[in-house]
């Protein structure tokens, strides 16, 4: 059985390589039944800034809500902010 660690690398690994950034903090884990619920935070490249075409460093802080089954496989993501 998965420990709380090792939810916590599923999802860091899992945002990583789904939303293409180099830092992913969880900020929640949680045992939930037979699964995990996780919270977190996550810096994007700004949307708004980058639908005008422009060239910046601005970042938004992002949190995204994660929940993992009992074998650590993503069952579903969502952005919260």
């Amino acid at each position: 059985m998965a420990n709380i660690e090792d939810a916590k690398k599923a999802v860091s690994e899992f945002l990583k390589k789904t939303l293409s950034v180099k830092d992913v903090k969880v900020i929640k884990a949680s045992k939930a039944g037979d699964g995990w619920e996780s919270e977190a935070e996550v810096y994007e490249e700004s949307s708004f800034i980058k639908s005008l075409g422009l060239s910046t460093r601005v970042q938004d802080r992002n949190i995204y809500e994660v929940k993992l089954n009992d074998k650590l496989e993503v069952q579903s993501y969502e952005i919260k902010t």
